[in-house]
């Protein structure tokens, strides 16, 4: 079993940090291998919509886009975890998943997605909201906790004072390892369950 775990802060040491270890925490009690990209302070770009990953299976700019998509293949799992600016997240963490998801030409389905937005008062549920799209449009089913993903602080620490979200953090991952262990057992005892209608793509103008 392996998940990535995408953190799209940029402040080492921050809110957004501790609250992946909390998650972490649960995935090395439960034996669950995962690996953590830190992009919040890289030079992520948006997409062009170029069109070189249809061709090439990768993005046209070789930066962090496309390790996280060699380990996002092989994972089971995907986790997200953005500041929110603005009741949206970031721009980094934005430019960086329209560019993984669009030159990613493989496979997402059943792969298990989680989101979580950490602020320092508002803006949570609409950042959860767009993060959460990511998956819905590409098969992902999404492990849910108690309440709203999100997490509350704005200096660093501040965010251990919220029981509440760290508590719910450490709840989805417990379900992440969940499904993930009960997809692959459907998977192998309901194969004709995998197969679907073949996509059919329409224009609104036409």
């Amino acid at each position: 079993m392996k998940i990535l775990i995408i953190n799209g802060s940029p402040r080492q040491g921050g809110n957004s940090e501790i609250l992946i270890k909390e998650i972490t925490k649960v995935f090395d009690d439960l034996g669950a291998n995962y690996d953590v990209l830190n992009i919040g302070n890289k030079d992520i770009r948006g997409c062009l919509a170029c069109g070189y990953c249809h061709d090439n299976n990768k993005c046209v700019f070789d930066d962090e886009v496309n390790i996280a998509s060699r380990l996002f293949k092989e994972a089971d799992g995907l986790i997200l975890v953005s500041p929110v600016y603005y009741a949206s997240p970031n721009g980094t963490i934005i430019s960086f998943l329209d560019r993984l998801f669009q030159s990613s030409r493989f496979d997402k389905r059943y792969k298990v997605g989680a989101a979580f937005a950490v602020a320092r008062r508002g803006g949570t549920t609409a950042s959860f909201d767009v993060l959460c799209k990511y998956f819905t449009i590409t098969g992902m089913p999404i492990a849910s906790g108690d309440y709203w993903n999100n997490a509350f602080g704005m200096n660093k620490g501040e965010i251990e004072e919220d029981k509440e979200g760290l508590r719910n953090a450490r709840i989805v991952a417990k379900r992440m390892v969940f499904l993930i262990k009960a997809i692959k057992d459907a998977k192998d005892n309901y194969k004709e369950l995998l197969e679907e209608e073949k996509r059919t793509s329409t224009n609104f103008i036409h």
